[in-house]
């Protein structure tokens, strides 16, 4: 399989974010985005889906961080998309469940082409550590839009916030993980009867 790697700038006048992605990396994580929390939660993306990633993101944080998160999400999607290339000879799906202590999350995956979100969590308070949770949303309707991908993402239980978004990005890491995994059936083969996933 051909290197699954790609880098991404993305440069506006309300933020300059820089992606590089390792899609068949070892988790390590490199993330400058000014917001520790979002840093926090990406970094569990990572070290569950064993991907590399460097992120540096400068925004106007002043007004607040909402350009900032849903532009990541953008310049992460199309980083992830130009990675994973035609596809070609991996899983396409990909599910997990994970829990942590009272909570528990559900993520499924499809690398359809198609971007498509559903976003079913309800968060008990409105932000962590300064972060306002409903930028959640922003970032990954973002992140769907431009790595071409369908995503569901539902928290089935929990009363802690942090513990909530902690479980839907680790469990995210992991149907990424699992989507784009090769399958040696699969090998040389778009896992489409239409013969493409980019359309």
């Amino acid at each position: 399989m051909k290197s699954r790697q790609a880098e991404v700038e993305r440069n506006t006048l309300e933020t300059q974010i820089r992606v590089q992605i390792n899609l068949d990396g070892s988790g390590q994580a490199d993330l400058h985005t000014s917001l520790p929390f979002l840093d926090h939660m990406i970094h569990q993306i990572v070290r569950h889906g064993l991907f590399d990633l460097k992120i540096q993101a400068h925004g106007d944080l002043d007004i607040d961080a909402h350009h900032t998160v849903e532009d990541i999400g953008i310049t992460l999607g199309q980083a992830f998309a130009q990675a994973v290339g035609d596809k070609s000879g991996i899983q396409r799906y990909g599910h997990a469940y994970v829990p942590l202590d009272e909570a528990l999350s559900r993520v499924v995956v499809d690398l359809s082409g198609r971007p498509g979100l559903v976003f079913a969590v309800e968060f008990p308070r409105d932000r962590v550590g300064g972060f306002d949770v409903d930028l959640f949303h922003e970032f990954f309707q973002g992140f769907v839009n431009h790595a071409m991908l369908t995503l569901h993402l539902d928290a089935l239980r929990g009363r802690n916030a942090h513990h909530i978004a902690e479980t839907l990005f680790k469990a995210c890491g992991r149907a990424l993980r699992m989507a784009v995994t090769p399958d040696p059936r699969m090998a040389g083969h778009v896992p489409s009867t239409k013969g493409t996933l980019n359309l």
